[in-house]
């Protein structure tokens, strides 16, 4: 019986195949930007904890001044020392590795090809906390950290730059007024999730650096990476303690240094890209409103069209119920069929949009039944009552209708 009224609501929406198109097309638009809102910001939020990732695994970042804002907020705060290094290491529990990083600007020549790129200043405790390893070539030496020997290893777009797909590891290039020989190349990073790339950059020993480029024994910031398994917040509030002792901040002082964890970087992108992606969902789901409205206009003109139809059914003894049922059926019917044809479109959407924003495909299925439940959930709702109007027509007026 109710295959039979399935059919029969077929039959009705196909006998005016353009008008129920244009129906539910408020329900297609609504599902389908849904669905697509949803899929771009499941893939953002994937490939945010992907490039957060890659920064290190457990990594704290130290600098002076407050925040992670430009260099220039922390100028009048005091830089750290390698002695507040080796305390990290030493007083602090939990710690995987800690690293001095001293950053600057150098134009790097070899042969008729030169390149801007960034040089940092530290050693091997580096590559441990930002879990970068050697693709060609070696790490520093002790000797060449301690000595403070001009030796560096390249980044993948810096070695290109200078390079192409040559082997540069023995060659020696000229960093601004020193020359360094290359012993390694980094394997690839990638764009962080602030769109910088980390392959353009060079390391130096923390020695060299200091000599060579800043001319003094300050530490700009530290990494420092916790072991798998220890709180990342507690090795952050023991460093915190023992930091504002080294500095002599007095309690009730604001600390002029701050711990950053990379896992609040990634909360924090990831709740702004969820808020923006519930805030574009909220506006394409009015769509649904629209398109449910919109269902129910049609029935409402279906049941005129048709009213002499009912009467001859309600005549010959088709109950109230049944003639409810039939035209509750056409409304959930349209609406589900809007609603398959937007999951349709907001997948290919939410494909074709990954590939362009290069993020990754990686549809909510549990967001895309939803969306198939409510826009059924629609049908009911707005054809509930063009169909209680038909099953309450009086038989003898319907069938006097022309």
């Amino acid at each position: 019986m109710f295959a039979e009224t399935v059919r029969q609501a077929l039959q009705a929406i196909l006998r005016n195949a353009m008008r129920s198109f244009l129906t539910i097309l408020g329900v297609i638009i609504g599902v389908a930007a849904v669905i697509t809102m949803v899929t771009i910001g499941q893939g953002s939020s994937t490939k945010i904890e992907a490039d957060v990732s890659k920064l290190g695994t457990n990594l704290l970042i130290i600098r002076r001044g407050t925040g992670m804002g430009p260099p220039s907020a922390g100028r009048s705060a005091p830089n750290f020392t390698l002695t507040d290094v080796e305390a990290i290491k030493e007083q602090i529990a939990g710690i995987r590795a800690v690293a001095p990083s001293n950053t600057s600007s150098v134009r790097m020549i070899y042969g008729n090809a030169n390149h801007q790129t960034t040089i940092t200043g530290t050693d091997n405790a580096f590559l441990i906390a930002r879990d970068w390893n050697v693709a060609l070539g070696r790490d520093f030496f002790k000797n060449e950290i301690d000595g403070g020997k001009t030796v560096c290893i390249l980044g993948q777009t810096t070695r290109e730059k200078l390079f192409g797909a040559g082997d540069p590891v023995g060659e020696t290039i000229r960093a601004d007024k020193f020359s360094c020989r290359v012993i390694g190349v980094l394997e690839e990073k990638g764009a962080s999730s602030f769109g910088q790339d980390q392959d353009d950059t060079a390391l130096l020993p923390i020695g060299a650096f200091m000599r060579r480029i800043a001319g003094d024994r300050d530490v700009s910031s530290i990494y420092v990476s916790v072991q798998t398994g220890y709180s990342t917040e507690k090795a952050k509030a023991d460093i915190e303690s023992l930091l504002r002792e080294r500095r002599r901040i007095a309690p009730g002082e604001a600390d002029n240094f701050s711990v950053m964890d990379t896992k609040e970087i990634s909360s924090m992108l990831t709740s702004v890209t969820g808020v923006m992606t519930g805030l574009l969902s909220a506006v394409a789901g009015v769509s649904l409103l629209v398109g449910g409205i919109g269902i129910m206009n049609i029935m409402l003109v279906s049941v005129t069209e048709r009213t002499r139809e009912i009467g001859i059914r309600l005549a010959i003894g088709a109950t109230e119920r049944q003639v409810l049922t039939q035209f509750l059926v056409e409304a959930i019917v349209l609406s589900l069929l809007g609603g398959l044809i937007g999951i349709s479109l907001g997948l290919a959407f939410g494909y074709v949009g990954a590939g362009y924003m290069n993020i990754p495909f990686t549809p909510d299925w549990t967001i895309t039944a939803i969306a198939f439940i409510f826009s059924a959930f629609i049908g009911i709702v707005f054809g509930f009552f063009p169909a209680r109007r038909a099953a309450h027509m009086d038989p003898i007026e319907a069938l006097r209708h022309e």
